[in-house]
């Protein structure tokens, strides 16, 4: 009996934490508020960054910001920012650090006026389903598209921080909105 081939995305290599991320996350569907605002914080956190270089920090992260508690770092005083610019666990970027705390405020306010943040997100779906891409061949696939420009924009306009075009489509791909798996991938 032959052993079937695991055919990945290219972009995650023979790193294993890559493989395990583009395994195990990357393009599926996310409900959960909480891992919602994760991602929201790691793929902030990855502007003008490889996102491997996030998800190496990932456990940093989660100790550095109350296990990605959006309501405890909304309460995040000068006294938490000085701590974090500290943290070797982390990107020490005041920018980025501020903005989380921004965003985890900001995140709020969108829950109250949604429901939920994920009710929030949907709402730009088509049906409220997500997105799956046909890609075969990684030079296909966007960096940004038009949905990711107005979500991006919304976003910015809800108050929410270090958060483009660009760093929304990564999100959407991260959190399943989009599913941007090769067609010849194991894990489509």
């Amino acid at each position: 009996m032959s052993k079937k081939e695991i055919v990945r995305c290219g972009w995650c290599g023979m790193d294993e934490l890559y493989q395990s991320y583009h395994d195990k996350e990357w393009g599926k569907p996310v409900t959960d508020d909480k891992v919602l605002f994760e991602f929201l914080i790691l793929e902030s956190a990855q502007a003008g960054l490889s996102w491997i270089t996030i998800l190496r920090k990932r456990e940093g992260y989660k100790k550095a910001f109350s296990n990605f508690d959006y309501k405890k770092i909304a309460k995040y005083t000068e006294k938490d920012v000085e701590r974090l610019l500290q943290d070797p666990g982390i990107i020490r970027n005041r920018l980025k650090i501020n903005s989380t705390i921004n965003n985890a405020n900001a995140f709020m306010e969108i829950q109250k006026q949604f429901g939920s943040f994920y009710n929030y997100l949907y709402s730009f779906l088509p049906e409220n389903k997500p997105i799956i891409n046909q890609l075969e061949d990684l030079k296909n696939a966007p960096a940004k598209t038009e949905l990711s420009d107005m979500i991006a924009k919304d976003l910015k306009k809800r108050g929410i921080k270090f958060f483009g075009s660009t760093t929304c489509y990564a999100y959407m791909q991260a959190i399943g909105m989009v599913n941007d798996h090769l067609t010849t991938c194991s894990f489509r």
